[in-house]
């Protein structure tokens, strides 16, 4: 976590400098809003359902665990989901991008990547997301869009939005960027379909989004994943028994992982780098201790990974609650 983002979730009393900046910040959202709303930029509706999986907060909340969830649900249900990705930390030589679990990370992105190699669906990028909603259904067939981010990519037509929120952090000091975290302004949760709550709702105020479905969610781990081979070891029979590990994690919040690997009793040294963190073989630690990443590291790693780098993958559950709720406006095959 940088020094900003610190002091963002401190509330830390130099950021009243930049005061000024977050004005100019929340003038441009309302007056980017504004011309999508009055048609002066073009909003595109496409012929199937979409649904945004986004946050109000820069960083991460467990967007794309959930995401991988929605897929496979409703892959279970009949449907032909795609996904689609700003694709961040990538470059392709053209846009838009079908990714495969064989893509390149540095044409993907990581989480594009990861969530390919996890569901198995088809996954476009693209900065201008309408495009790549579009090479999905004409070349993918698909009849569902799960959009990975995107809440605040408005070129995009939507049937539904779910907004992740880290239960734990919640939304900061409340002010947008540069002062705080947010992206958009917190009435903005006023309007979305569903709050979900990584790890419950402590840290969010009753009146943030009052009326708005809330439910939790749970990231749990799900298997070890040796890195180079394949193989899968159940969350209960860890590759390196009692013996300490390294672990690293390059995602938007690393203390999360470190959380997990601590309430699986796993003893263990953290380093943590930064989000998108484009891992080399000298990034790993010197020894023979087994290693330990997360499945959005592991895609950056996998091509040269040694035989110490296991990967520990995580699922998301959710409440019966979300579960009737989603059915009620998915299950019949068309979203209110």
């Amino acid at each position: 976590m940088t020094r900003l983002e610190r002091a963002w979730y401190r509330n830390a009393g130099w950021l009243s400098l930049l005061a000024p900046l977050e004005t100019l910040y929340r003038w441009g959202v309302k007056r980017r809003r504004a011309q999508f709303e009055s048609g002066q930029r073009r909003t595109w509706r496409t012929p199937v359902p979409v649904v945004i999986v986004g946050n109000l907060t820069v960083g991460g909340t467990g967007k794309s665990p959930l995401v991988a969830r929605l897929v496979r649900d409703l892959s279970a249900a009949g449907w032909r989901p795609g996904i689609v990705s700003r694709g961040y930390g990538g470059r392709g030589a053209r846009y838009p991008l079908l990714v495969t679990s064989q893509t390149p990370v540095a044409q993907s992105g990581d989480e594009p990547l990861m969530l390919a190699q996890q569901t198995g669906v088809a996954v476009a990028v693209d900065p201008d997301r309408p495009r790549a909603a579009q090479l999905l259904l004409e070349q993918r067939g698909c009849d569902i869009v799960i959009s990975d981010d995107g809440l605040q990519h408005y070129a995009l037509a939507r049937k539904l939005e779910l907004v992740v929120i880290d239960g734990k952090r919640g939304l900061g000091n409340r002010h947008c960027l540069p002062r705080g975290p947010l992206r958009e302004p917190v009435s903005r949760l006023q309007e979305v379909d569903a709050l979900i709550g990584n790890g419950g709702f402590e840290a969010i105020d009753a009146q943030d989004g009052a009326g708005v479905p809330r439910f939790d969610m749970r990231v749990v781990p799900r298997q070890w994943r040796h890195l180079a081979s394949g193989r899968v070891l159940p969350v209960s029979s860890p590759p390196f028994g009692e013996q300490r590990v390294e672990a690293l994690a390059g995602i938007g919040h690393p203390q999360r992982f470190f959380d997990t690997l601590t309430a699986l009793g796993v003893v263990h040294r953290a380093h943590a780098f930064s989000d998108h963190h484009r891992f080399v073989p000298d990034d790993l630690p010197v020894g023979e201790a087994t290693v330990v990443m997360t499945a959005k590291d592991g895609v950056k790693c996998q091509s040269w990974a040694d035989e110490r780098c296991w990967v520990l993958d995580v699922e998301a559950e959710l409440d019966d609650a979300f579960d009737s709720w989603w059915r009620e406006r998915v299950g019949d095959g068309a979203v209110p």
